[in-house]
């Protein structure tokens, strides 16, 4: 069942450390620091292209015969780690030149309601803060830190941006733990359109069960059951997101006619530039006409018109107009609106 919130504009969060790794530092290793360097490669290629690649040990010594290349800076972490770094654009263009996906920074926020029964007759949803409570309810405050902190870390492996709800009246007003629980999604779905986000995830974990977790997943128009552990269900979610939106480097360029309205001053002007300067997957653009506050753009796009629809909806642009997409067609027009 497909609900309103998922035929939304699709909203992106910029997720800045998608290049970084804190890695642990085994000093007993014949070349500590370089070992640390492949480790690191591998949870950034994890965010950037996916488990499938990551996971390719005989791929990634092709691509990255010596990952310290790429390094620009490192220092000394916690608990024998070692913080790295590394030339984003260095890696995408091998990446890209070599064929494999990229996903770029720009990616769905996704908002987890969590319901869990803890036994013995507590039960709670996890919560974006812990609120105030008393002395007797601080073990349980301990708990949903934990488990949410637990999501927040595994997500930020996959550089999938997460978000709880804040549990306010106002969604105290709309969702209880029965609804979740009980599957009622339609109420969760809807209390979810105050926090604009495009993908939302619904959990119910019983803490002393060896039964699998039960999770739902909205996004795109469309939902999917789940089960099993935080772990198993954001890997699946990333890699899905990550099929969805990371660029080929080897798909054919398209051309396609963009139009924005609405842009009225210079500064409007100025700001839709940098918009498609932005977008990852556009490889060029020109103005070819302006009428009134309406610019006609050329786009040079990899992966077709459908993607850069969705990246443009990332970006800000209002979409004016559905239209269909075809891969015969070669030349398709978007309409768009700019609004500061």
């Amino acid at each position: 069942m497909a609900f309103a919130l998922l035929s939304m504009p699709l909203g992106a969060v910029d997720v800045p450390t998608l290049y970084t790794a804190e890695v642990p530092l085994d000093q007993e290793a014949a070349d500590p620091r370089n070992d640390a360097y492949r480790a690191a490669l591998v949870e950034v290629l994890l965010r950037v292209s996916g488990s499938q690649l990551a996971y390719d040990e005989e791929t990634v010594d092709l691509l990255f015969p010596s990952p310290g290349v790429y390094v620009t800076q490192f220092r000394p972490g916690e608990e024998e780690s070692l913080w790295v770094s590394f030339d984003g654009e260095a890696i995408e263009k091998v990446l890209r030149d070599s064929g494999q996906s990229v996903w770029g920074n720009d990616r769905p926020l996704t908002l987890v309601w969590l319901a869990v029964d803890w036994g013995q007759g507590e039960r709670e949803i996890v919560a974006a803060d812990d609120p105030d409570r008393t002395d007797q309810e601080a073990r349980t405050i301990d708990r949903n830190r934990m488990l949410r902190e637990r999501l927040l870390e595994i997500a930020e492996r996959r550089g999938l941006p997460l978000l709880f709800p804040l549990l306010d009246t106002t969604d105290l007003q709309s969702v209880t733990f029965a609804d979740i629980w009980g599957g009622f999604d339609e109420a969760i779905i809807n209390a979810s359109e105050r926090y604009e986000v495009s993908s939302v995830l619904i959990g119910r974990v019983r803490a002393e069960s060896a039964q699998p977790a039960r999770w739902s997943w909205y996004f795109s128009g469309t939902g999917a059951s789940l089960s099993g552990s935080p772990e198993t269900v954001l890997g699946q979610v990333a890699d899905t997101l990550a099929a969805e939106f990371a660029i080929g480097g080897d798909l054919p360029l398209a051309t396609v006619t963009l139009n924005v309205s609405g842009i009225a001053t210079v500064e409007a002007y100025g700001s839709v530039q940098r918009v498609l300067d932005d977008v990852a997957l556009i490889e060029g653009y020109a103005v070819t006409a302006v009428s009134g506050d309406r610019v006609s753009y050329r786009v040079d796009v990899r992966g077709g018109a459908e993607r850069l629809s969705r990246a443009l909806r990332f970006s800000g642009l209002i979409e004016q107009d559905v239209i269909e997409f075809s891969p015969d067609v070669t030349d398709t027009a978007l309409e768009f609106y700019y609004s500061p």
